[in-house]
């Protein structure tokens, strides 16, 4: 695929199955998420690759605890969906945004770099035939899923990218008007 087709027809996938990217393909990956701009090459990124049943259980188990901490009257169906939520697809990646105080790169350049680097591994992924969808949400914010990554005070969550194999066609987006978001200054 070439990366302009790549760039213009690119779509997240919520049904995922196996297999997960493996191998050459998920080294690519990982290599795409390192090639995103850096300013002053801090390299502010970490990715904990979780897959495998066992793994995929034990991130759900996050989950569930950290609903329970955050509110310990939630039900217990929430609990069980927090636990499920990984289970959605065979490889969970968890990025985080490893932040440095720096004079002259501002925290929010790196979580933006950060961000860069999960984009750039879901493009890797659907170039090389996979399927994948960037989540974010309540769990990259609550003081238990961080912890249990060993973030830093200054360090983030910037989303968790689930990766595998496309579970169903994904009908074709309509493309957006471009001049509805684009002008020329004048």
């Amino acid at each position: 695929m070439d990366a302009v087709t790549l760039l213009t027809t690119r779509y997240s996938s919520a049904r995922l199955t196996e297999p997960a990217p493996s191998g050459e393909a998920l080294a690519i990956i990982k290599q795409a998420a390192l090639q995103v701009p850096d300013h002053g090459h801090l390299r502010p990124w970490r990715f904990v690759v979780v897959h495998g049943r066992k793994s995929l259980e034990k991130l759900g188990d996050i989950f569930a605890e950290a609903a329970l901490e955050e509110d310990p009257s939630v039900a217990n169906e929430l609990i069980e969906r927090a636990r499920q939520l990984p289970l959605r697809a065979p490889m969970v990646i968890v990025c985080i945004a490893k932040c440095v105080n720096h004079p002259k790169v501002p925290l929010s350049e790196q979580i933006q770099s950060a961000a860069c680097a999960v984009m750039a591994m879901q493009q890797a992924a659907f170039a090389l035939g996979f399927g994948g969808i960037w989540r974010t949400g309540a769990y990259t914010q609550y003081e238990f899923v961080k912890q249990a990554f060993e973030l830093g005070e200054d360090d983030e969550i910037v989303g968790f990218l689930y990766l595998g194999t496309c579970a169903q066609d994904v009908p074709p987006k309509t493309p957006l008007a471009v001049e509805e978001f684009f002008s020329d200054y004048q």
